[in-house]
């Protein structure tokens, strides 16, 4: 198990793996994801095991503040629990030093932004990369919190392993720049996710900005979409607001 934990603004933070759990292929072993055809006693209890890894509420998965991701830019503020309703939305955020913030991902970008006194967890695939979520969840941060803005870039495909039709991709380019294109290893185009992300950071004003480096393609202890097409969701938590 190759768990990573960090802290950014006081906030704690865990980025979960495919590794450590009790689901059976092809959502070996820690899959988070409910509704994805796996065992949900067995969900439950990769749940509880990734909470528990980083302690306080969020050993308690109900306490979670989940999201139904539909790959938009809308930010939900986090609050009591609306029952079994998850908000349509793609970042959370919160100002409740008890809280607990899940992103769930298997190629898209799990990023947590954070200022003194407020933290925001983003779901970032492309089309939420593309509709403007890291600015719309970095402004909420801003306007809640005080302080400078840090960011962090979990897990996500890399454009080694990302090839991208210039038709999806040239939209992007022109809203952030040739930085966000890149190449696959055979030379075909590509989405660099991890360096779009980061030009939208930049866009918004976050000047600290950390990537943890990680492609879930290329790595074995990752659940990727793009490599295994059916297949679980590794999770990254964060609690607390600093």
């Amino acid at each position: 198990m190759a768990w990573i934990r960090f802290e950014l603004g006081g906030a704690g933070i865990l980025f979960s793996d495919r590794t450590g759990g009790v689901s059976a292929p092809p959502f070996d072993s820690a899959n988070a994801g409910y509704g994805r055809g796996d065992d949900p006693a067995r969900v439950a209890e990769n749940r509880r095991r990734i909470g528990a890894a980083l302690g306080g509420r969020a050993a308690d998965p109900d306490a979670w503040t989940c999201l139904h991701q539909v790959h938009g830019a809308v930010v939900h503020s986090a609050g009591p629990r609306d029952g079994a309703r998850l908000p349509d939305a793609d970042a959370c955020v919160s100002t409740d030093p008890e809280s607990v913030l899940a992103i769930l991902t298997a190629d898209c970008g799990p990023v947590a932004v954070a200022a003194p006194g407020v933290a925001a967890a983003v779901h970032a695939g492309w089309r939420g990369v593309a509709g403007g979520v890291l600015e719309a969840a970095t402004a909420e941060v801003r306007r809640r919190g005080r302080g400078p803005v840090q960011a962090l870039i979990g897990p996500c495909i890399h454009p080694c392993c990302y090839e991208f039709s210039s038709a999806d991709l040239d939209p992007i380019i022109a809203r952030l720049g040739p930085a966000a294109a890149g190449h696959t290893t055979d030379g075909r185009p590509a989405l660099d996710l991890p360096a779009a992300i980061a030009l939208a950071l930049s866009e918004a004003g976050v000047d600290d900005i950390t990537d943890l480096g990680i492609c879930t393609a290329c790595s074995e202890e990752h659940f990727s979409h793009r490599r295994d097409g059916r297949t679980g969701l590794q999770a990254m938590l964060l609690a607390g607001t600093g």
